[in-house]
């Protein structure tokens, strides 16, 4: 049996499986658990070698191109980057939707907690996924009737954690070289430390990969143009970020003071309102750049800034430590050694890292120290 063979028949078997063990949680959890093993295996079904694709006359030029720069993209990941060297991202499948799962996020109608749920391998995350956006809406519609806010987002790619390969997609493929670079990165750097139920460790340790991964990729084969492409994409989304932090805060503030149910209302519409006429003013800024209008399709609510905290919070920290382990294997390493902790420790020790980097260094020092590498 070939490798490829092999892996489709253990996705096959994750369907028995994951389906045998959610017939003991109830219809509602088995409903679930069965098109999501169902949309894992479908996944699989429709996945060929990139190689097979790359030989067969019938591939579209573009596409072909796209698959070629993905290998090498691949290839750099694990020479200069030190990811994994499996299986993953050297499959491609062609989907006939624009995203690969829709994710349904949600929270309390006055505070900014997400609600969690709990799978086996992923632990506790603050997300459901589903592989048709008409069962995501449904479930959304269901929480909503119990007074949650609700967000319902396209996932383009998502990780299983180095449990099977996981294929390149049509749902992101024809990216810009970065993004498609920065999208695989961000990927694989989770099959090298993920820790079931830490959503803020792992999505923070993975974006400070693709980060760096990213510069070092654009230093070594990036041209003038594609930088400063990237440079004005990473700038919006550094802007972007910034408008979400601000509007996050004042909802936080606003839901741990003694104000009535009524006024946290009314001030909870107002923070809204506010948060999507300040987009309005930076969409102008950056000249109609309409990339995040995506978010705004739908009515703003807690959830949708819910994972702000998940992406950003401890980030500076992991950038702190890579610039301090100055290459990626000593960083691993580190982050490896950090994830045997307790959550609050290590998320202290992220934190503190991100203090001492933003500290100036004594005059004296700074004269004879050159900046290390790593990192925004």
């Amino acid at each position: 049996m070939s490798k490829f063979a092999y892996l489709k028949t253990r996705a096959r078997d994750l369907v028995v499986g994951v389906g045998c063990a959610a017939m003991l949680a109830g219809c509602a959890q088995f409903k679930y658990y069965f098109q999501a093993a169902q949309g894992q295996y479908s996944l699989w079904s429709e996945s060929r070698p990139v190689e097979d694709w790359l030989g067969d006359p019938a591939t579209d030029p573009k596409l072909r191109a796209r698959l070629e720069k993905a290998l090498f993209i691949r290839r750099f990941a694990v020479k200069e980057l030190g990811l994994p060297d499996n299986a993953s991202y050297k499959n491609y499948a062609a989907l006939n939707r624009p995203f690969v799962l829709w994710n349904v996020v949600a929270t309390p109608e006055l505070s900014l907690r997400p609600i969690q749920w709990c799978f086996p391998i992923a632990g506790c995350v603050a997300y459901r996924g589903y592989y048709n956006k008409e069962d995501a809406l449904a479930y959304a519609e269901e929480l909503r009737a119990e007074g949650d806010d609700v967000q319902v987002g396209g996932v383009p790619a998502y990780s299983t954690l180095g449990w099977f390969s996981d294929p390149l997609l049509s749902t992101f493929i024809n990216y810009s070289d970065a993004e498609l670079a920065r999208m695989v990165f961000h990927e694989l750097a989770h099959q090298v430390v993920y820790i079931a139920g830490d959503s803020r460790f792992n999505e923070a340790f993975a974006t400070a990969v693709e980060e760096a991964g990213v510069d070092r990729w654009l230093e070594l084969y990036g041209n003038e143009a594609m930088r400063e492409a990237y440079l004005r994409y990473s700038a919006r989304r550094k802007d972007f970020v910034a408008l979400l932090v601000k509007h996050r805060q004042m909802l936080a503030d606003l839901y741990a003071s003694k104000a009535s149910v009524k006024k946290k209302r009314e001030e909870k519409a107002r923070i809204f309102a506010a948060l999507h006429e300040e987009y309005k003013v930076l969409k102008a800024n950056w000249g109609g750049y309409a990339g995040y209008d995506r978010f705004f399709s739908e009515k703003l609510t807690n959830a949708h800034l819910a994972a702000v905290a998940t992406y950003n919070d401890l980030l500076p920290g992991f950038r702190a430590l890579l610039a301090k382990e100055k290459d990626f294997k000593h960083f691993y390493a580190a982050v490896q050694r950090m994830s045997n902790l307790p959550s609050v420790e290590r998320h202290d020790r992220l934190l503190q890292l991100a203090s001492q980097m933003a500290q100036p260094a004594p005059t004296v020092l700074a004269e004879k120290q050159s900046p290390t590498a790593g990192g925004h």
